[in-house]
């Protein structure tokens, strides 16, 4: 039987959870997601966890913080005025919006608002967290 290999275009349902055991993430029930090994299209960790699999088998893999989203870096969390934000925009928890990073646009998420301030987050929103995936191969396209 034919394994999933670099250059391949694959389906795969997915969970992803952490370590605590809470879910961020499922494909289950809905669409599998379509990747091209080797790609770039997700982390590096979960295409490794691909290869090798054959169509209708499932494994688990644990993708530790370094190999993930890497760790939190406090320099990219700040705290504004408001004064410094669009007056327009009722600002909420979790709300995200994108900013010239200079090199490459940068996502920054609203982690706390106050009337005077808010704390915006420019992490990736898995950074620090190891991740664990349920991995089901649905099928090889090419």
């Amino acid at each position: 039987m034919t394994q999933a290999k670099s250059g391949n275009t694959v389906k795969v349902h997915y969970t992803g959870t952490l370590d605590d055991g809470s879910q961020f993430d499922s494909s289950v029930g809905g669409e599998p997601l379509e990747v091209t090994l080797g790609g770039g299209q997700v982390i590096p960790g979960f295409e490794q966890g691909i290869e090798g699999m054959q169509v209708g088998e499932t494994k688990q893999i644990h993708i530790p913080v370094a190999e993930a989203y890497g760790d939190c870096h406090e320099e990219l969390i700040q705290t504004v005025d408001r004064d410094q934000l669009p007056e327009d925009v009722d600002l909420q928890v979790g709300m995200q919006f994108q900013v010239d990073g200079g090199e490459a646009p940068m996502i920054l998420t609203v982690t706390e608002v106050t009337p005077e301030s808010a704390t915006l987050d420019g992490n990736h929103p898995m950074a620090g967290n190891n991740l664990n995936f349920e991995l089901e191969l649905v099928e090889l396209v090419s």
